[in-house]
């Protein structure tokens, strides 16, 4: 509600001129991309603005910030790159707040291959796809998932590891590895292959804020953005995508 607030006080003090920026550039987490489309999409019929959306790994984002991109808002796939660039002065904190929750998932393209933690523990398997855990937090996640069920070490030597999560899923999609922990939000439009939900208990809530950087402070359109990710429209597409909504889960 504060942040709301803050964003409302926002709106209401801008200049004559910021009243007629209409293009915001956000950098966007990999796995929310489809739900970023459809979000721009409506933001866009919603306020006559322009969100123009670059995808990637948080990790790749936040040094891509940090030697002066210019993005006005960052939609991160975790909470740690988003507070540290509040940090570095590079963002404005008040703006920050979860726009989603996100769900890890065990995924194949085959049919049968996918069943629980046992798929795992068979080993039947040669490669096994993940994120890069030091630039995407579902990497981490997957790593997190592993070592939790005492399995990092067996199956080290088979996994591979894509920039982001988008690349983890092509990998699987395209047949280079047999399986792979994805986000579920990747599969929310297909029930291809078989999966396995990853209980919660496995791996840290993957908290994913948003944050208004330096560079949009003075843009009108990045401050309506983040307004619209606060709203219901917003709100729903991101539920569709089997997300969680913080303080609804």
């Amino acid at each position: 509600m504060l942040r709301i607030i803050w964003l409302a006080a926002l709106l209401g003090c801008t200049s004559a001129v910021d009243a007629y920026a209409v293009q915001v550039n956000i950098a966007v987490a990999a796995n929310f991309t489809d739900a970023a489309k459809d979000i721009a999409a409506a933001f866009k019929e919603n306020s006559g603005d322009d969100a123009l959306l670059s995808f990637g790994a948080s990790g790749a984002f936040y040094t891509q910030i940090a030697q002066g991109a210019p993005f006005d808002v960052m939609l991160s796939a975790d909470d740690e790159r988003p507070r540290k660039l509040i940090e570095d002065g590079l963002a404005t904190g008040p703006s920050r707040f979860t726009y989603a929750i996100g769900k890890l998932v065990l995924w194949s393209r085959d049919p049968a291959l996918v069943k629980d933690e046992t798929t795992l523990k068979s080993g039947r398997f040669t490669k096994l796809s993940i994120a890069a855990p030091s630039a995407a937090p579902y990497g981490a996640a997957a790593v997190e998932t592993l070592k939790a069920l005492n399995l990092y070490e067996a199956v080290a030597a088979k996994i591979v590891q894509g920039n982001s999560i988008a690349q983890a899923y092509q990998f699987i999609d395209t047949g280079n590895a047999e399986l792979g922990f994805v986000a579920l939000s990747q599969l929310a439009n297909t029930t291809a292959g078989s999966r396995w939900m990853v209980p919660q208990s496995l791996y840290s809530v993957i908290r994913q804020d948003a944050v208004l950087l330096k560079h949009g402070a003075a843009n009108d359109a990045a401050i309506r953005f983040l307004a619209f990710l606060h709203g219901p429209e917003a709100r729903a597409i991101i539920t569709r995508y089997g997300y969680g909504i913080a303080g609804q889960n």
